[in-house]
């Protein structure tokens, strides 16, 4: 049997696919904090490095490349029957997702490189440390990690941990691959929407690192975090969480396409001239989640989604929203007695009344548009 690294799904099978790349010395619990809410509008697969959590540590071996673990990753898209994904990373689980937007941009839709570099400050210092580690082991790295990733004060012990248990041979594999990794000069050519995200208070990959890449990927974009070391996605979840969402989701963008679809520009436009600045985080609430989760997960048709919606509220008695989604329902293709069916079929399990107000909302909506094309 082929051995592939070690992984988590979260997420619809049906939605698009995202990966989530480790810090060297962490699992992927480093995106405890972040991954199951990334789940609700994404697949996501979050992987060990080699040796690391639960990947075998002989997918690695002396002298590996990011190129070497890059591919890995591709291996385990293979196996889930994944051709195309969005991809985040941190340090190394960045640099991974850079050699991927460079080698091989047909397989990524979108990237985020997180607390990471093009270059990690030359090989020296990356060939002392895997030296000692092959030699004396993890224990005494794995004492002054904290100091390494995060602020004073702060820690998350199930990352230390991790860096304790990970295997010493295949540690040090992973720093002879950020020894040789140097990306500078092909930063230029990577062509997929990326973003940059820095902890401003990032020791190892300090803020400028990322203003590099940001400087030479045409249309990428850069967020530092204050508050935030090396390993972001934990001490900052929420921030990180929000500007990969802005990233990959395209907000609430996404959203208002999908809504300007089902329910048309005018009703959309009326709604967004009555908005106020009381009302903004609801309506954004609304285009973000409701049209751009819900509404876009391909398990269901849009003409499933609205016989759905129109039972519901139905069911509710809102009868001023049902003419609304009466329109949106001729838009997704459904015929005025397929429309009628699903009222006659609320009659049954709503109510006879109910039913009643429904087909009277229903006829005027569907007079309005035969009178419109009479």
């Amino acid at each position: 049997m082929t051995l592939v690294l070690n992984h988590l799904t979260e997420g619809p099978a049906t939605a698009p696919p995202l990966l989530l790349g480790p810090s060297l010395g962490t699992s992927y619990a480093l995106w405890d904090q972040v991954a199951p809410e990334l789940s609700i509008g994404h697949r996501v697969v979050r992987w060990d490095l080699p040796g690391h959590g639960g990947s075998p540590a002989e997918l690695i071996g002396p002298g590996a490349t990011v190129g070497d673990l890059a591919g890995l990753v591709l291996a385990l898209a293979d196996s889930l029957g994944v051709e195309r994904f969005a991809y985040a990373g941190v340090s190394l689980g960045g640099a991974v997702g850079l050699h991927l937007a460079v080698h091989h941009p047909e397989r990524v839709s979108s990237l985020a490189v997180i607390c990471s570099s093009a270059h990690f400050n030359g090989a020296k210092a990356w060939e002392e440390r895997a030296a000692t580690v092959r030699a004396e082991g993890l224990a005494k790295l794995a004492d002054g990690a904290d100091g390494r990733w995060f602020t004073p004060g702060f820690t998350v012990p199930r990352l230390v941990r991790d860096h304790r248990d990970a295997d010493p041979g295949a540690y040090a594999a992973c720093c002879d691959a950020l020894a040789s990794f140097d990306l500078r000069d092909r930063l230029g050519g990577i062509g997929v929407p990326t973003l940059l995200i820095a902890g401003r208070e990032d020791p190892a990959t300090p803020p400028a690192h990322l203003r590099e890449i940001a400087d030479a990927v045409p249309g990428s974009t850069l967020t530092e975090l204050p508050g935030a070391s090396h390993l972001a996605p934990a001490e900052r979840p929420e921030a990180v969480l929000t500007a990969l969402r802005a990233h990959f989701d395209g907000g609430a963008r996404r959203g208002m396409a999908v809504r300007r679809e089902v329910l048309g520009d005018a009703h959309v436009d009326r709604a967004q001239g009555r908005q106020t600045p009381f009302t903004a985080r609801f309506q954004d609430f609304i285009s973000r989640y409701a049209w751009g989760e819900v509404w876009t997960d391909e398990t269901l048709s849009r003409r499933e989604r609205s016989m759905i919606t129109m039972t519901a509220l139905v069911a509710h008695g809102h009868y001023e929203e049902l003419a609304m989604h009466v329109r949106a329902a001729r838009r997704n293709g459904l015929t005025p007695d397929e429309i009628g069916a699903v009222l006659l079929q609320t009659a049954v399990y709503c109510g006879v009344p109910a039913a009643n107000s429904a087909f009277a909302a229903a006829q005027r909506v569907l007079a309005e548009e035969d009178g419109a094309t009479g």
